[in-house]
This record gives C-alpha cells, structure tokens and sequence, in this order.
C-alpha cells in the first residue's frame, strides 16, 4: 500500500515542483523587468527631452554648428579621462548578449552627455544607439548589485534595451522584438519575451505619462494589385542596396580613419569642420535627427537629394567619433529616398516614403520581424501586405551588411544553412 501511495504521489509532487519553479521564475522577472521599466522609462524621457531641447536650442541659434568641431574635442576629452578610449558603443551592448563581455557602468552616463553634445552642436546622429547603451549599462549595473549570473545579466540587459528603445520612441511591440532579433539574426531569444514586454510597456506608460508623445502617421494606401505590390517589391530591393552603402560607408571611413589617424582629437576635429564646411553648402536641414524632415517627407514632400545628403552627414558624423545613432537617420534617408521613388514611377509619394522608411530600417538592422510591428505601430495595420513585400525583400537582398558589426547572422538568407557570422 505504502509502495502504491508513493509511486501515486511522485509524479504529482513533480508536477507541482515544475509549477512552483515556472511560477517563481514567472514574477521573479515580472518583478526585475518592472523595476527596469521604472528605470528606463525615467531614463529614456530624461534623455528624450533633453534631446528636445539640443535641437530647439540648436535650431534657435544656428551659430552653434560652427562650434561642432570644439564640442567634438570635449566628447573625446570625456572619454579618455574616464578610461574609455576605444570605445566599443552599441556593439559591446550586443555582444555581452552572447559573450562575457562586460558593459562598464559609466557607458550610461557618458553616451548620455555626449549625445547631447553631438545634438546640440549639430551633428548627424540619432539617439537609439545612446538608448541602446545606456539602456544596457543601466541594466548590467543592477545585475551586478544583484550578484545575478551570466545568464540572468543578459536576459536584464535585453530588458533594459527594450525598456530604453520604447521610452525614446514608443513603440513597445517593436521594442520588445528589436532586442530579441537584433542580437543573433535568425534565433530568437524567446526567453525573453515576457521580461522584454513587460519592460517596454511599463517605460512605454511612464514616457507618456510623463510627456512623450508617441509616433503616428496617417497614411493612405493605394489599391492592392500587382503594380503597386510589384512597386513594393522594387522599393525593397533599392532600400537593401542603399543600405549597404550605408553600413559599408560606414564600416569603411571609420576603419579608414582608425589606421591613418592615430589621434582622436584631431580626427573628431577634422570630422567636424568637414560637417559645418557642408552645412554651410547644403543648409542645416541634414544636422541633429532631422525628424522635421522625415514629417515632411510622410507627408509627401522631401528634396530629391536630401537621403544623399544624409547619408553623408552621417557617415561622417559617426564615424569620426561623435556620439548618437544610426537609426533616426536611417528613418530620414529610408524615407526621402522612398518619396522620391513614389515620385519618379509615379506611386504616392506618402506611401513609398512609408514603406521606405521601414524597408530601409530593415536592410540596416536585418530585423524582418522587427520592422514588420515597427510598420504597425507607426502607420497602422492597413499596409502590412505592403510592408512585407517590400521588409522581405530588402532583408534578402541586403546581404550580410549591418550597422552593428557585433550583431550575428545565424542562418543564411539564401539557404537553410547556419553560417554564425558577423555582419559587416
């Protein structure tokens, strides 16, 4: 009878120890991933109106570009006295993901203030790379004051990504999966799913409740037939070919730039004259994010030229040292280029900036999910059918080129081969 009662009850003392351990494991990262959430959605809406106010300040004293090559000098002064000259930015983020690289603590504060910086004197940067950073500089601190292991760091600093992306921009579903995708394309960190969630939206709230108003566009759709899905298709295809010169500039000038000048000071320095010479050619419509020209270029209006242009202040901006991101400006060379496209094969400028915008997002980042809810959260989901037409396309034919090069294709895009390579 004793034998009977125990081999009865085994199995339901099993049952209840896996529904303890799921239960406790489940609000454990309720717990961690909301007080992230806290963390990063006071962080995040800090950092997104001090943005505001480098560009309002900014574009009320345009004689500020001119000290863009001074301020450089101070960014890398920064730096160095706080031991971190070679900085690795936003790939050592994304590599302590898979690695037991360590994020130093004062990454946060630093990309903070030099982001500012860059904004404030006018250079051609965005901010996710500064969410990004700290973000995961946030969460890593806190997974050492937790003494948390390897394991439970990175789950933390995917939360801390999400939680920093959503503040800044507000689309929480898009954050959540930029920081389960972005890591090792091809394998997702499901894992993460919850914690990664709960930290978005709970910094997603907090950012608008404390004032961050989040992206929407009104967008009209033309008619679904096989010129304008055909349309789609094409626009992909341009968007992942640009993005590779995007990304190779990118790459290039600042490999360039690291092995023929040795010194930081002059090579910011150099780098930011290069930008206020342009600026004075072209106007100051390409410094700071240029988020008034990717409204205008949404609302079916942009200059021909503008995303070269971009592209190029960019480039130059990043790689010479300055401090901010790749993926705003992304946005505003993915959408002019997009109206222009509507315009030149005479498809509704609007609606090709739109699909632009995000075809080109996907190209840079190799995040097709990703792009997909970033679609939805900006512009509804009327033009889904669109925007995969055109995300799938670009994500094939972008190649292995990326912004992050500590970023891991997994699994060829062409076969069903794993091929665990870096982007380049």
């Amino acid at each position: 009878m004793v034998i009977i009662m125990k081999n009865f009850l085994k199995p339901v003392f099993i049952r209840s120890e896996r529904i303890y351990i799921t239960l406790r494991t489940f609000f454990k990262w309720l717990l961690l991933s909301g007080i992230i959430g806290i963390l990063c959605g006071i962080t995040g809406t800090a950092f997104h109106m001090v943005m505001e106010l480098a560009t309002k300040v900014r574009t009320e004293n345009e004689v500020l570009i001119y000290f863009l090559p001074v301020a450089g000098l101070g960014i890398v002064f920064l730096y160095h006295i706080c031991g971190l000259k070679n900085d690795p930015g936003t790939n050592i983020v994304i590599s302590s993901i898979r690695t037991e690289a360590k994020i130093p603590v004062r990454m946060a504060p630093l990309i903070f203030v030099s982001a500012f910086i860059t904004h404030l004197f006018g250079g051609s940067a965005g901010r996710e790379g500064a969410a990004l950073q700290i973000g995961g500089g946030l969460s890593a601190e806190l997974a050492r004051l937790l003494k948390m292991d390897e394991r439970e760091s990175t789950m933390l600093i995917m939360c801390g990504m999400s939680g920093l992306f959503s503040a800044l921009f507000c689309t929480p579903v898009t954050a959540t999966f930029f920081a389960m995708e972005v890591i090792s394309v091809g394998v997702f960190y499901y894992t993460a799913i919850v914690p990664c969630f709960f930290a978005a939206i709970i910094a997603f709230l907090i950012a608008t409740f404390l004032g961050v108003e989040p992206l929407l566009y009104e967008i009209v759709f033309p008619e679904m037939n096989m010129l304008t899905l055909g349309g789609s298709m094409l626009l992909g295809a341009c968007t992942a070919v640009l993005s590779i010169v995007f990304c190779w500039s990118m790459h290039k000038l600042s490999g360039v730039l690291k092995e023929k000048v040795k010194n930081d000071y002059i090579k910011i320095f150099a780098g930011g004259a290069v930008v206020v010479i342009l600026t004075m050619i072209f106007g100051t419509d390409y410094n700071g994010t240029g988020m008034d020209i990717i409204n205008n270029a949404l609302s079916g209006t942009s200059r021909p030229e503008a995303f070269i242009l971009k592209l190029i202040f960019t480039v130059i901006t990043i790689s010479c040292g300055f401090k901010g991101g790749e993926i705003v400006p992304s946005f505003f060379i993915g959408a002019t280029f997009g109206n222009l496209f509507g315009s030149l094969i005479g498809l509704p400028p609007q609606f090709c900036a739109a699909m632009g915008l995000v075809a080109f997002f996907c190209g840079v980042v190799n995040c097709p999910v990703t792009s997909l809810f970033l679609s939805i959260e900006l512009f509804g989901g009327e033009g889904i059918l669109f925007f995969t037409a055109a995300c799938s396309v670009s994500y094939i034919l972008s190649g292995y080129y990326g912004l992050y090069t500590g970023q891991k294709i997994m699994y060829s895009k062409l076969h069903s081969k794993f091929i665990n390579r870096h982007t380049k």
